[in-house]
């Protein structure tokens, strides 16, 4: 039987509200707001924190293709004099929400401070650095392990956890879930930072540390628990280091399998997910111009995009290689599917088909 909130968000307009304009944000709201009606979402809504000139023309942009801003009500004054109109305020637009999308950095606090009372939202999701928000999620790894009516909040995995994890499936676990996997080590060669951001940029690359014990960083440990969702105990460890650049993360993979593999046999594993590109291409830049003129918002919604020249087998039963994260798009993908599997309990599948162009079979 349905809880009150399903009761309710089923009879009422299918609302997404977004919390944040970020990296993250800025893209979905866009993305959601163009394809509202593919989607068959009624109303897109988002909410900005802080009133910022120089960000006036953003906002503007994503009102302007039809998203509604919601501020907080002690900002309400400040946001009307940059000479935008807000429509709703934050808590308001929380609680009139069907699903509620949060791309900012406090989701975790905004879950314990608005977001467990609100009664009206289906679901919440949070982004990767939430870590403790909900259910681990991504696109075609778990989605079997959703459970409705259960699982009202839902962390979407880090877009390298996204590389990390599809990787795994498509090349050490068979169709009928049967693991080949031995040991998975996972070197992420992350970019300072995006684009879109002055901060954080470093003149040489640094190295991080190996905080876990067992899984060395976050993205193993949060790859390890994505796939726990599904009952498998994965033997997987990752490094990091942050490289001076601002174009896409790196990722050199090891993958140690029970059985022999060829590349040949590789390459055909990952031509058949839907999710992964192959590529000819070698460097980041070349990759990522590919994704500014033909992804959306300069994003490849693919989870990985792997440079097939560069995998080898080593004695037989090691696969190694490297390829590039679409930053943040794999991670738009597997929101937009979250948002839909809440709105549609009976399928959603079809309202995916308006941007499976933007999934590339060859970059």
């Amino acid at each position: 039987m349905a809880t009150a909130p399903e009761q309710r968000g089923l009879s009422m307009s299918k609302i997404v509200h977004i919390v944040g304009t970020g990296t993250i944000g800025e893209p979905l709201i866009g993305l959601l707001a163009d394809e509202a009606e593919a989607f068959g979402i009624d109303e897109i809504t988002f909410h900005k924190r802080t009133p910022l000139i120089e960000e006036r023309a953003k906002v503007r942009d994503l009102v302007r293709r039809g998203a509604a801003l919601a501020v907080d009500e002690d900002t309400q004054s400040a946001f009307e004099e940059l000479g935008h109109a807000p429509k709703l305020e934050a808590q308001q637009a929380i609680e009139r929400a069907s699903v509620v999308i949060d791309c900012t950095p406090a989701g975790n606090a905004n879950k314990d401070r608005l977001y467990q009372a609100a009664p009206g939202p289906l679901g919440f999701l949070a982004q990767g650095s939430e870590f403790g928000f909900g259910k681990m999620y991504a696109r075609g790894i778990n989605d079997e392990a959703l459970v409705r009516g259960e699982d009202r909040f839902i962390q979407v995995v880090s877009c390298n956890t996204h590389n990390i994890s599809v990787l795994i499936k498509t090349l050490a676990i068979d169709e009928d879930g049967t693991s080949h996997l031995k040991s998975g080590r996972f070197l992420c060669l992350r970019r300072a930072n995006d684009i879109s951001q002055d901060e954080s940029f470093i003149p040489s690359p640094v190295v991080g540390r190996h905080d876990d014990p067992r899984f060395g960083t976050h993205h193993a440990r949060d790859a390890h628990q994505l796939f726990e969702t599904l009952g498998y105990d994965l033997p997987i460890f990752s490094s990091v280091i942050k490289m001076n650049t601002q174009y896409m993360h790196a990722l050199h993979f090891s993958l140690e399998l029970d059985r022999e593999m060829t590349t040949t046999e590789a390459i055909e594993l990952l031509a058949a997910n839907p999710r992964v590109a192959l590529t000819y291409k070698r460097s980041a830049n070349q990759i990522f111009s590919f994704g500014r003129d033909h992804g959306y918002y300069g994003r490849i919604l693919s989870q990985t995009v792997v440079p097939f020249e560069t995998l080898a087998v080593r004695n037989g039963t090691e696969l190694v290689g490297f390829c590039f994260t679409p930053q943040d798009g794999n991670a738009l993908l597997s929101s937009v599917a979250a948002t839909l599997w809440y709105l549609y309990p009976d399928g959603f599948d079809d309202r995916l088909e308006v941007i499976r162009r933007y999934l590339f079979e060859e970059v």
